[in-house]
C-alpha cells in the first residue's frame, strides 16, 4: 500500500447460520437483522446513529485502545477495550453447535465481559428499536431481566448484572467478576446464566474448530482461506440453504455514488462461484443444502428466473427507500428490496445448471437425485434456448439499457456443456443432441464479441467496451488457457481494467449511474485466477498477496476497494469476495502442487 488508508470497516461478525450481527471495535452491536438476514434492523447505528438503536459496553472514560480478534479457527469475535481505569475484554457470540442430532442455532446473542487489569469503569446500554428506526420498544423491568416489547415483538435481555444499572445512566458498573448479557428474540432465556453461557461458549467453540477440521483447506496462505471459509459459512441461511451477498443495505460502493443496494439476498446468478467454493473446501452439507435450494426456486418458478431472490425463495423483492434514515457516513439513499430482481439476466439458467452438475454426474451425490436429472436438466435446457438470442442486463446489472453479453452466452455456453455432459452419462440422445446445438450457438454469440483488430472479446456484440466478466472465458476453459487468443484478451483486459495493487474494476464506460470509481475486489481475485490458468503463476501469487492487504483487521473483505488509497467501500463483508479469495487460492495451490487444473468438465471437445 502506497498511501495510508482513509476508509476501514472496523468491525467484525458474529452469527450461528440464523443472523449475522456486526461488533464495532467500541464494542456496539452496529447492525443485527432480526429474525431473518432479510427483516429489519433491532441494531443499525451503521446506518443511523441515533435511530439506529444501541447495544454497547463502554468505559466510563475515553477508550485508550482498542483490539479486536477472533479465537483461532471460530467465529467467536473478542474485543479488549483499554481506559485510564483498567481494561476489560468482551467475547460475542451466537450459541451454534450439534443437539439431538441437529444444530442449535437460536436468535440468541451472547456476550461475556471480563476484566483484564485495574478496576474498569462500564456502562451498558441495550437499547434495540422496530421497524428500521421508526419505533421504539416499550421496556419492562424484570428481577434479572429487562423485556422488550413492541406490537406482537418480544426481545429479552438476561444477565447476571444489577438491572437497576440499565435504569439510572449516571451510575457506571465497577466490573471485578465476569459478567454475561443474553439477548434473545421470540423465546426467553430461562436457564442459568453463568453456567449456560460457559457451556453454550464451550460447545460453541468445539463446533467451529471441528467445522474447520474437517474442511479440505490448501497450504497456499491457509489461515487466511480458514477465515474466509468461516465467513462464508456466515452467510448461509441454513433453513433453506440461501446464501445471501451480504448481510447489509445501502453501504455505498463509493462516497456520494448513489450505488447503494440491499444485499441481503441470495443470488441465484453467482451459485457456480459460491458452489465452487465450498466444493473446494469440501464442505458438501453446505453445498448440497445451496444446491437443494436454487432446485427448489428452478422448480416452483415456472416462468423467467430472477437473478436473485428471497432467503425463502421469494420473488417479489420490491425495492423502496428510508429517507428519514441519516445514512452509513450521510450516503443516501437507503434501501430496502432490490428492483434488479426484475432484471433479465440470462447467464442464470447456466449458472444453475452448472452450480447442480455434480449432484447429477458424481458419483458421491447422483443416486439421490436420479428420479428427476432429467427433466431438471431438460427444462433448464429450455430455458437456455429460449433466451439464447435476447439482450439482457448483464452481470452488472444495467438498470436502464439490455446488450447481448458476452458473459451471458458463456453460461449458456457452459450450461450447455454441462448438459451435454449428463446427457452422456445417463445415455439421453436426443438431450445430447439439443445440448450440443446450443452450445454451438452460445459460442457463435460470443465469437460475435470478439475484436480481431484488438485481440479481445468485448463485453458485448457491437460494443467497444472490455468488462472485467470475460476473465471467465479463460477460466471456464472456453479459451484453451495456453492459447495465443486468451493470453492476448488476458493482456488487454490488464492494459484496460487493472488499477494498482493488482486491483481490477468491472469496467469503467459509464452506465446508469455515471462512470465507476471503486475497483471491485472479485474481480481482482478472477484477475489472480486467470494469471494462474495462462501459466502466469509467479504474477498470481504477487497479486494475491497484494490483494491480502486490502482485508480489515479481522481479514473481512468488502465488496469495492477504492483504488487510490485502498478504503473499504460497499456491503461488508462481502460474501462473493471471500469466494473469490478461497477460489484463487486453491486455483493457485493446486497449479503449484500438480500441472494440470480444471481440466474435463467445460473443456472444449476437439471431437
Amino acid at each position: 500500500m502506497q498511501k495510508e488508508r482513509k476508509h476501514v470497516y472496523n468491525t467484525g461478525i458474529i452469527g450461528n447460520c440464523a443472523y449475522i450481527a456486526h461488533v464495532d471495535k467500541s464494542t456496539n452491536i452496529s447492525w443485527l437483522c432480526w429474525p431473518s438476514f432479510q427483516d429489519s434492523f433491532v441494531f443499525g447505528g451503521l446506518l443511523d446513529k441515533g435511530l439506529g438503536g444501541e447495544f454497547s459496553i463502554l468505559p466510563s472514560s475515553e477508550i485508550v485502545n482498542s483490539t479486536q480478534y477472533y479465537i483461532e479457527n471460530t467465529n467467536i469475535l473478542a474485543t479488549t477495550i483499554e481506559s485510564e481505569d483498567g481494561s476489560y475484554r468482551v467475547t460475542d457470540f451466537a450459541p451454534r453447535f450439534e443437539q439431538y442430532e441437529r444444530y442449535y442455532k437460536p436468535l440468541m446473542l451472547i456476550r461475556k465481559i471480563e476484566p483484564i487489569a485495574g478496576h474498569p469503569k462500564i456502562r451498558v446500554t441495550c437499547d434495540p428499536v422496530f421497524n428500521y428506526g421508526q419505533q421504539s420498544f416499550e421496556k419492562f423491568r424484570g428481577s434479572n431481566h429487562i423485556q422488550f416489547e413492541r406490537a406482537d415483538v418480544k426481545m429479552r435481555l438476561a444477565t447476571n448484572m444489577p438491572i437497576s444499572h440499565f435504569f439510572e445512566d449516571d451510575i457506571p458498573y465497577v466490573l471485578s467478576k465476569p459478567i454475561y448479557l443474553v439477548l434473545t428474540y421470540g423465546s426467553p432465556f430461562e436457564a442459568p446464566i453463568e453456567r449456560t453461557s460457559e457451556d453454550f461458549l464451550k460447545r460453541t467453540k468445539q463446533y467451529w474448530r471441528k467445522w474447520v477440521k474437517n474442511a479440505s483447506i490448501p497450504t497456499f496462505y491457509q489461515r487466511e482461506v480458514i477465515r474466509s471459509a468461516l465467513a462464508l459459512k456466515l452467510h448461509q441461511y441454513e433453513d433453506t440453504g440461501a446464501i445471501i451477498a451480504a448481510s447489509t443495505t445501502s453501504l455505498p460502493e463509493f462516497p456520494g455514488s448513489g450505488r447503494n443496494w440491499d444485499y441481503r439476498y441470495c443470488w441465484l446468478r453467482d451459485s457456480y462461484y459460491v458452489l465452487q467454493a465450498l466444493s473446494h473446501i469440501g464442505h458438501f452439507e453446505e453445498m448440497e443444502r445451496y444446491a437443494s435450494y436454487i432446485a427448489n426456486i428452478t422448480q416452483t418458478d415456472t416462468g423467467r428466473l430472477q437473478p436473485l431472490y428471497g432467503i425463502m425463495g421469494q420473488h417479489k423483492l420490491e425495492e423502496y427507500t428510508l429517507d428519514y434514515l441519516e445514512g452509513y457516513l450521510g450516503n443516501k439513499p437507503i434501501r430496502v428490496g432490490n428492483q434488479a430482481s426484475e432484471h433479465i439476466q440470462n447467464d442464470v439458467y447456466g449458472q444453475a445448471l452448472i452450480a447442480l452438475l455434480p449432484l447429477f454426474t458424481d458419483h458421491r451425490f447422483r443416486h439421490q437425485n436420479l428420479a428427476f436429472t432429467k427433466d431438471w436438466t431438460e427444462f433448464i435446457l429450455d430455458k437456455i434456448e429460449a433466451t439464447i438470442d435476447e439482450k439482457d442486463a448483464g452481470i452488472w446489472e444495467f438498470r436502464n439499457f439490455e446488450n447481448r453479453h458476452c458473459y451471458s452466452n458463456l453460461f449458456q455456453w457452459a450450461g450447455a456443456t454441462a448438459a451435454l455432459k449428463i446427457a452422456r452419462q445417463y445415455d439421453l440422445a436426443d438431450m445430447e443432441k439439443k445440448a450440443q446445438y446450443l452450445r454451438d450457438r452460445a459460442a457463435a454469440h460470443i465469437e460475435s464479441c470478439f475484436d480481431a483488430d484488438k485481440g479481445v472479446y468485448m463485453n458485448a456484440v457491437d460494443s467497444d467496451n472490455v468488462d472485467a466478466s470475460t476473465l471467465q472465458l479463460i477460466m471456464m476453459n472456453y479459451l484453451d488457457p495456453a492459447s495465443d487468443r486468451a493470453k492476448i484478451h488476458l493482456e488487454r483486459l490488464e492494459k484496460e481494467l487493472k488499477g494498482e495493487h493488482g486491483l481490477f474494476y468491472r469496467y469503467l464506460h459509464r452506465d446508469d449511474f455515471g462512470k465507476p470509481k471503486a475497483t471491485f475486489l472479485v474481480c481482482a481475485f478472477w484477475y489472480v485466477e486467470a494469471l494462474a490458468c495462462v501459466g502466469r503463476l509467479d504474477e498470481a501469487q504477487e497479486v494475491f498477496k497484494q490483494l491480502l492487504s486490502f482485508g480489515n483487521h479481522l481479514m473481512l473483505f468488502s465488496e469495492d476497494v477504492q483504488e487510490d488509497d485502498g478504503s473499504q467501500w460497499g456491503n461488508f463483508p462481502q460474501a462473493y469476495s471471500h469466494v473469490g479469495l478461497v477460489n484463487a487460492a486453491y486455483r493457485i495451490s493446486m497449479k503449484l502442487d500438480r500441472p494440470a487444473f480444471f481440466e474435463g468438465d467445460y473443456q472444449q471437445e476437439k471431437s
